[in-house]
């Protein structure tokens, strides 16, 4: 039986040498090649290259849909610029996970459904869409991380079997700021997630606002407040050329010190039905 699938693979970073392009063009019989971009659509499994393979070696993101509801997102990162340890707070078995490679981590977004299902509605340019998630998560923002993880675990109201019961004790990860005043882009990956505007609502509320610069007073604050050895890994960071990740955790353990307590997945999903009842 056929089945539509749409790959893309897209190159931020670098573009791919002449040489390059060719290797992965012997991938796909399909296959529209450019030094940034992969574009295959099939409607039998026809598809030759191992996706994780291509990301680790040269794209930065890919997208995979299906008729057979089958949504996928991977995204790369300089492992300089983001820490596998903080991401990995943030996966959700099979849904949500993390791998890293030696110069990259990558992200790896799954979302998939029970029989077939249409393609989302302008799924030729959603890569485009939601590769803002990528520079949103390198500058510091945690949200389309969060995003992700609460997605994964929506997933439980679909689905009954999709976790074992002990899940619903998983506490969530820190709450970044901005839940309710998401990027074009963050809106697109939750809708790409399938993920439910009330459970989305319920876990805002233990969002603070968005703020368009961070108080230098608070965070001067905060910082003076360090212990020694937190200050003196900070700058060992920096100094050793991962300023970026030196900010990203910086910023998150300044969001996190000031967040309210932690749920557990059993309680936003409660919350969610009830809100919704």
């Amino acid at each position: 039986m056929s089945q539509y699938q749409y790959y893309e693979f897209l190159a931020v970073e670098r573009p791919l040498s002449e040489d390059e392009q060719g290797e992965v063009q012997q991938l796909s019989d399909q296959a529209v090649v450019s030094d940034h971009s992969f574009v295959a659509v099939h409607e039998q499994d026809e598809f030759r290259g191992d996706p994780d393979v291509l990301v680790e070696s040269y794209y930065d993101a890919h997208l995979h849909v299906t008729s057979s509801s089958t949504r996928r997102l991977m995204v790369r990162f300089p492992n300089t610029a983001l820490d596998d340890e903080l991401a990995e707070e943030y996966e959700v078995a099979e849904r949500v996970e993390v791998w890293s490679s030696e110069e990259h981590v990558v992200l790896d977004f799954l979302s998939e459904e029970e029989g077939p299902e249409d393609p989302p509605s302008g799924h030729q340019d959603l890569l485009e869409q939601l590769i803002g998630i990528r520079e949103e998560v390198l500058g510091g923002d945690l949200r389309p991380l969060y995003l992700a993880w609460l997605a994964g675990y929506g997933a439980w109201e679909r689905d009954e079997f999709a976790f074992d019961t002990s899940a619903e004790d998983e506490a969530e990860p820190v709450v970044p700021p901005g839940l309710g005043q998401l990027s074009p882009a963050q809106t697109r990956l939750a809708d790409f997630l399938r993920l439910d505007e009330d459970l989305l609502a319920v876990a805002a509320e233990h969002s603070t606002p968005l703020q368009e610069s961070i108080d230098p007073t608070a965070l001067g604050a905060w910082v003076s407040e360090l212990p020694s050895a937190d200050k003196d890994l900070l700058l060992l960071q920096v100094a050793q050329g991962q300023a970026a990740e030196a900010r990203v955790e910086m910023l998150r353990r300044f969001n996190g010190d000031s967040a309210a307590g932690r749920r557990t997945v059993g309680e936003l999903l409660d919350q969610a039905a009830r809100r919704r009842s």
